[in-house]
């Protein structure tokens, strides 16, 4: 089997076995599910947490310590955060969606990924590697291809045979252009930008203008035999070379004919012959001309002459994918096997005049195909079937060994997929193309530390609502009191009623929505679930009053700035007056909610909002940002509160910015104010701003050494930033109530036991 063809399988659905409480309603997929899956903790000191875990296959208590606190039982003594019970919970069933392409914007410095079910993601490497922008999937959108062209601008191909161009402000799909070929499986942009080539399934190379508001058919290239894999510009826009099943051309840009054909050698490394597919193809400045095909080779062809120069086997499986450094002096190639080889130009005489393409440094980072690369000046970078996106730096690149110099292996999406119905401590968890609303265990068990807890109710499986067209969920949100669900495509808005009664739920769908509702990209209910607020993909935001089965509209915000770029996050005061917006660039609006009318704006910064939140009683709001930093605002007084400037003159312990996950949810406990609660998927925070900020000859996670210390030692020790990284991957952490945590991981040994199996490899003495 193709390696292509291969990869493109992925489980979906859950293979577990469950019961049936209740048959679902008959206008909803929905149903009611009991699995025995619950995890509860009870800490007995300020130190000390218990935690209940629960499998598929059966569940167990135990009481462990999470080394938060330094170790005085008197919590407030030494800025404690006192008893917590924590649900943790691993019943969120989220697999993440295979990586198809690549594209890596060397102007910008922005990665374009695009998923098998449709889904593209751009990740700002100059920012932390976020992922500050993303495009929900479309079951309709099989994509095969994706290129930057002029003006940052951005495009997809498939196998749908449409070329699509993204709006990268409005966060929405801009339109969609016929490419008259059939299936499209390879494109690629002149270097100028203003031409796009696409190779299609007739065997057609086909040649758009990019003009200023959409792309035109300009000419078609002289037909080839099979469908086109794979194509390159040459530098200079002149020539194109193709890429087919057991054969490579090069056509004449201009006159559409073909001046040069390469035949690839049928012979497979111990098999016997069969047709070679050239799945990648890069176009190089001399004219050589580097191809990767599924006999496991890269090769280095002449197309002036059309003769073989160079011949690199690599392994027995496919070499998918291909891409070569902006000075053309470095090259890398992924495999099916999940290898990355990097190749470079060495000089071969002393005056060099004369260079060699040499192998010289294989990676193994994935378990399963690699479908595309980049190369990025810096770093290779890479994803494929185990949807992993690696961005693995070049030490000889890298100036400086800071965190840039670190390997990056970005597994979940930076934004949350869970909301919480604290009151009814629900949990509604989003995936593409489901929602699934839980209700969480329950213990009346008491313990100490390391005691093992029964649990005397398991969790429970309530709903699971299906998305109903092509489109993914875009963003969904429950109500604090569990009584509404809203979720939005790209072009729909959808608004339930929840009823719980005994062991019961039932649900309605309100269906008199506003027109101005057509879809959303951010959701969020007010603490007394009496108000929703939609922001639209064009940076307007609703306020609308939920009342019994209906809404009303009260107001609408539009943007501050002048733009209609996207809202990413808002943020509600506890006390309803406020309202915090974050857009993808302009920076953080603040809307006065009691008399509708814009408040201030936060002062810009230049790295993107990963997270925001309103504290109650005080209406400080508290920003993450990408780089790691975290400032404090008061909105009342309009300015930053005095500990952010302390902060931002001291400056935050290195070992905290050289972290690489952004910070995805903030809260604050109702009975401390001075406490900030905050995590991102490797790590949870509790920072005490009473207690001094840490140096960097301060050791940051500490609480584990400084345990069996005396009380004097953890005194003069102790600073204001309480790490625990028990939880891991942390997908989602809030407050239920001031003494009530509930934790959401999702291990990576369940995600990769749901993935096809990867391809053997032969091991030494095997």
């Amino acid at each position: 089997m193709a390696a292509a063809e291969r990869g493109a399988s992925r489980p979906t659905g859950d293979n577990r076995t469950s019961r049936r409480r209740r048959p679902p309603p008959l206008t909803l997929s929905a149903h009611f599910r009991l699995r025995g899956v619950g995890d509860y903790f009870r800490g007995q000191s300020a130190r000390t947490w218990c935690e209940v875990e629960a499998g598929w296959g059966g569940e167990r208590t135990i009481v462990r310590d999470a080394g938060l606190e330094a170790g005085a039982r008197n919590p407030e003594a030494d800025g404690g955060m006192g008893e917590f019970k924590v649900h943790r919970v691993r019943f969120f069933n989220y697999v993440p969606v295979g990586i198809r392409c690549v594209a890596y914007n060397h102007q910008s410095n922005r990665l374009a990924v695009s998923r098998v079910d449709g889904t593209v993601e751009i990740y700002n490497l100059a920012a932390n590697s976020f992922q500050e922008k993303f495009f929900p999937g479309h079951e309709g959108r099989a994509t095969e291809a994706l290129c930057w062209a002029k003006g940052q601008r951005l495009f997809s191909a498939g196998l749908n045979g449409d070329i699509i161009e993204y709006d990268l402000e409005k966060m929405s799909v801009k339109y969609s252009v016929d490419g008259f070929g059939g299936p499209i499986w390879s494109m690629a942009a002149d270097p100028s930008g203003s031409y796009l080539a696409i190779g299609c399934e007739d065997g057609s190379v086909k040649l758009f203008q990019v003009s200023p508001d959409k792309i035109q058919l300009e000419r078609t290239l002289e037909r080839q035999k099979g469908r086109i894999l794979s194509l390159s510009w040459h530098p200079s826009g002149t020539h194109i070379a193709v890429g087919s099943i057991d054969y490579i051309a090069v056509l004449d840009a201009k006159s559409g004919s073909t001046t040069q054909k390469m035949l690839m050698d049928k012979r497979h490394p111990g098999s016997q012959r069969r047709r070679c597919v050239v799945w990648g193809v890069a176009f190089l400045s001399d004219g050589t001309v580097v191809s990767t095909d599924s006999a496991g080779m890269v090769q280095f062809w002449d197309s002036e002459t059309g003769t073989l120069v160079q011949t690199h086997p690599l392994t027995s499986s496919d070499v998918l994918s291909i891409a070569v450094a902006e000075k053309e002096d470095s090259l890398v190639v992924g495999t099916a096997e999940g290898t990355i080889f990097h190749f470079q130009l060495i000089p071969s005489r002393s005056d060099g005049k004369q260079s060699q393409w040499v192998r010289t440094k294989p990676f193994q980072h994935h378990t399963h195909d690699v479908r595309s690369v980049a190369h990025s000046p810096t770093a290779l970078i890479s994803g494929g079937v185990d949807a992993h996106l690696v961005i693995r730096p070049l030490m000889e690149k890298v100036e400086v060994k800071n965190y840039d110099a670190a390997l990056r292996k970005i597994t979940f999406p930076h934004r949350r997929l869970i909301s919480c119905a604290k009151k009814m401590q629900l949990l509604l968890f989003q995936f593409p193309q489901r929602l699934e609303l839980w209700r969480l265990g329950a213990t009346d068990a008491a313990g100490k530390n390391e005691d093992i807890l029964p649990l005397s109710r398991n969790a429970e499986h309530l709903l699971q609502l299906k998305k109903k067209g092509p489109e993914n969920i875009c963003c969904s949100c429950i109500s604090p009191c569990g009584s509404w669900i809203a979720y939005s495509t790209a072009s729909r808005f959808y608004l339930y009623r929840m009823n719980y009664e005994n062991n019961s739920v039932s649900i309605k769908r309100v269906s008199k929505l506003p027109k101005f509702l057509s879809s959303a990209f951010q959701i969020l209910f007010s603490g007394d679930s009496a108000m929703l607020y939609v922001a639209s993909n064009q940076g307007s935001l609703h306020v609308i009053q939920l009342l019994e089965g209906s809404l009303k509209h009260l107001h609408t915000f539009q943007p501050q700035s002048g733009t209609s770029e996207a809202i990413s996050l808002l943020a509600v005061s506890p006390d309803g007056n406020w309202l915090a917006a974050a857009g993808m660039s302009s920076g953080v609006s603040i809307y006065n909610l009691k008399h509708l009318k814009p408040h201030c704006m936060v002062p810009a910064y230049n790295f993107p909002v990963t997270a925001l939140a309103i504290a109650p009683n005080t209406n400080n709001l508290v920003i993450a940002h990408s780089d790691q930093q975290v400032f404090e605002f008061s909105i009342p007084q309009k300015q930053y509160t005095d500990w952010s400037r302390k902060v931002q003159k001291h400056g935050l312990h290195y070992l905290w910015l050289e972290r690489d996950t952004p910070i995805t949810h903030i809260t604050f406990h109702p009975k401390r104010p001075t406490h900030i609660l905050l995590h991102d998927t490797y790590m949870f925070c509790i920072i005490d701003k009473s207690m001094p900020l840490p140096d960097d000859k301060t050791p940051l996670f500490n609480q584990l050494s400084l345990r069996e210390a005396s009380e004097n030692v953890r005194r003069r020790h102790a600073h204001a930033f309480k790490i625990s990284k028990k939880f891991q991957p942390l997908l989602f952490m809030d407050l239920l109530d001031e003494g009530t945590l509930v934790a959401v991981e999702r291990p990576l040994e369940d995600i990769i036991a749901q993935l096809p199996p990867p391809i053997k490899r032969k091991k030494f003495g095997t």
